[in-house]
């Protein structure tokens, strides 16, 4: 006798086949966002009353499901489009100390924003009061619209909000509402359990991969954004795929040959036989050297204008220190010039090894404080260069607000800047590379 399906058996397979169909409206008008929409297993959890993601699995209730895609199906594709936006944005792994009901409304607006702005027919909606109206204060602020931008707003207007189950305010009730779509309760949450922590680093690692795909896909279609989809390619284009900083480095990894025996050229069999017949002779000699990525010799230049605060520059420049050190990235000489510079270079400190960085940070003063000028920093470099101060320069990182003059002309030397806070994306030179960091990064 075959097996008779339960309710609850038949209530999942058309879950599950709603998704599908959800899925498939969603494709027809964001092709770009294909693999994104298929990243996440789907996973029934009869404790949500909405969806919720860790970045692997998308957990759901069938009974919402089933509910809602009888009397308002085109909710769930604004739904799930809102939870993959999540992910795309990194808002899950991104909190760092924030305020966590702070950063939850703050991620809920800033993909609410986005939706909105892509005005497709599959997700549109009518625009409530609220939204026009908070919509129209960040706009205002010419910031750009991300979540830690929405979360400055709300720090200032809210912080600090009454301890869990007090009364809140009915003006952050009505925002809470309006943009609550799905559930947080998975999103990671700091811990010291090194499973959860590896699973968490291995899904944001995948979700920053999916974001690099999402935009070389708009890129690809060489189309100009359509509806609102120059919003999406803002955010993809400003660094919110959210690599770490860690992955960032890499960048600036250079081939160059090293003294070390290359395992992959060297056959032990035939060296130790040459050994065994000629006494001290061997047979074959191993290749004492090979190409590794490493970092030979870059330019990190300090912004002290105004905006910039010592403590988190010390902070950024200890956390290069630690990647570099981690990671085996200094060959046994290998020289980082650090210049501080606002309108001018203030100061230039050459440092050859771990040591001397620990000597540096524990007697850095941030020196300046005038208006940001780009130009003076690289006009310095190219003349180290020229001088031959430095010889192999893999690269220069600008550590910046993002308020300042750029170079017109593009350097002979690969060149990022790391940006503190959203910034006038067309004002930063096409040869840049470009990052927009997380503070929390670098003062947890």
């Amino acid at each position: 006798m075959g097996h008779i399906q339960t309710q609850e058996e038949w209530e999942v397979q058309m879950a599950e086949k709603i998704l599908s169909y959800v899925r498939n409206e969603l494709y027809l008008e964001l092709r770009y966002l294909d693999v994104a929409f298929s990243a996440l297993v789907p996973q029934a959890d009869a404790s949500l009353q909405s969806f919720a993601t860790d970045g692997g699995h998308l957990f759901y209730s069938t009974e919402q499901i089933l509910r809602v895609f009888e009397k308002n199906a085109p909710y769930l594709n604004r739904a799930y489009l809102h939870t993959v936006l999540h992910c795309i944005f990194s808002h899950p792994w991104i909190a760092g100390n924030r305020d966590r009901r702070l950063w939850n409304l703050a991620c809920d607006v800033a993909v609410e924003y986005t939706i909105d702005g892509l005005g497709k027919k599959c997700t549109k909606r009518i625009l409530s009061w609220t939204r026009q109206k908070l919509y129209e204060e960040l706009r205002e602020q010419k910031k750009g619209v991300s979540a830690a931008v929405v979360y400055d707003l709300l720090w200032e207007r809210y912080f600090p909000l009454p301890a869990e189950g007090m009364p809140v305010c009915e003006e952050w009730q009505a925002l809470a509402r309006e943009f609550y779509t799905d559930s947080h309760k998975y999103w990671p949450k700091r811990e010291n359990d090194a499973a959860k922590c590896a699973a968490a680093a291995d899904n944001q690692k995948k979700w920053n991969q999916i974001a690099r795909q999402t935009r070389m896909e708009q890129e690809r279609r060489g189309e100009k954004p359509k509806d609102g989809e120059d919003l999406l390619a803002a955010q993809l284009a400003a660094g919110k795929s959210r690599r770490s900083y860690r992955d960032f480095l890499q960048k600036f990894a250079v081939l160059h040959e090293e003294l070390h025996a290359d395992p992959e050229e060297f056959d032990l069999s035939y060296y130790t036989y040459g050994l065994s017949v000629y006494g001290n002779l061997p047979l074959i000699e191993p290749l004492e050297s090979r190409e590794v990525e490493k970092i030979r010799e870059f330019v990190i230049v300090i912004d002290t204008s105004y905006s910039t605060s010592g403590e988190l520059v010390e902070q950024f420049l200890r956390e290069t220190a630690n990647i570099l050190h981690q990671s085996d990235s200094f060959f046994a000489r290998s020289v980082i010039r650090v210049l501080q510079c606002d309108n001018a270079v203030r100061s230039d400190a050459k440092i050859t090894g771990e040591q001397e960085m620990e000597v540096f940070l524990k007697n850095f003063t941030l020196l300046g404080g005038g208006g940001t000028d780009f130009r003076p920093a690289f006009s310095y470099v190219n003349d180290l260069l020229e001088q031959g101060e430095l010889k192999e320069l893999a690269g220069l990182l600008y550590f910046t607000d993002g308020k300042g003059r750029y170079p017109a002309k593009r350097p002979d030397y690969r060149t990022a800047f790391l940006f503190l806070e959203d910034y006038d994306e067309a004002a930063v030179p096409p040869w840049a590379m470009r990052l927009l960091l997380e503070k929390e990064e670098f003062l947890n």
